[in-house]
């Protein structure tokens, strides 16, 4: 038999249903729109994070806390990162640094009493293999509940 007697003998729906027809039939998958992680580092901190921890802060009884976003020195040990510092009202404080310019960096957090400075540095998320926004905003403001500056300790 000869190639084109063998493509004569397949059924006309077969003959015609090519890859590029088989897939024309297959339902299209919705485009999964790109995780709030996935965005730049400075555009994920200052547009989604802060936001998220004042709601959660707010949502967990917490009172109203001033929060920003800078490059400076992390406190205790000096060295340079990214932090989201915030102060509640009071003059409790409170950093939660970034060793690079990424979510998935090397994390610290330190606190400190009005009038004090911070003098303990704890590492943050260190066992998590995915971090999400959910997760960073729900574990700081666990930690600060584990503080008592939260709701009615």
């Amino acid at each position: 038999m000869t190639d084109s007697a063998s493509s004569a003998a397949q059924p006309a729906d077969q003959a015609s249903a090519g890859p590029a027809s088989q897939a024309a039939a297959a339902p299209a998958k919705a485009a999964k729109p790109p995780a709030p992680e996935d965005k730049p580092f400075a555009e994920f901190v200052p547009n989604l994070l802060i936001p998220a921890i004042a709601d959660e802060i707010r949502n967990y009884g917490g009172p109203d806390t001033s929060l920003s976003f800078e490059s400076g020195a992390m406190p205790v040990v000096g060295s340079a990162c990214w932090m989201v510092k915030g102060e509640l009202p009071g003059g409790r404080r409170f950093w939660l640094c970034f060793t690079a310019e990424s979510i998935g960096s090397a994390k610290t957090i330190a606190v400190a009493e009005a009038g004090a400075e911070p003098s303990l540095l704890e590492s943050f998320l260190i066992d998590e293999k995915k971090i999400t926004l959910a997760l960073l905003v729900s574990r700081l403001v666990q930690r600060l509940n584990g503080q008592k500056w939260l709701g009615a300790n």
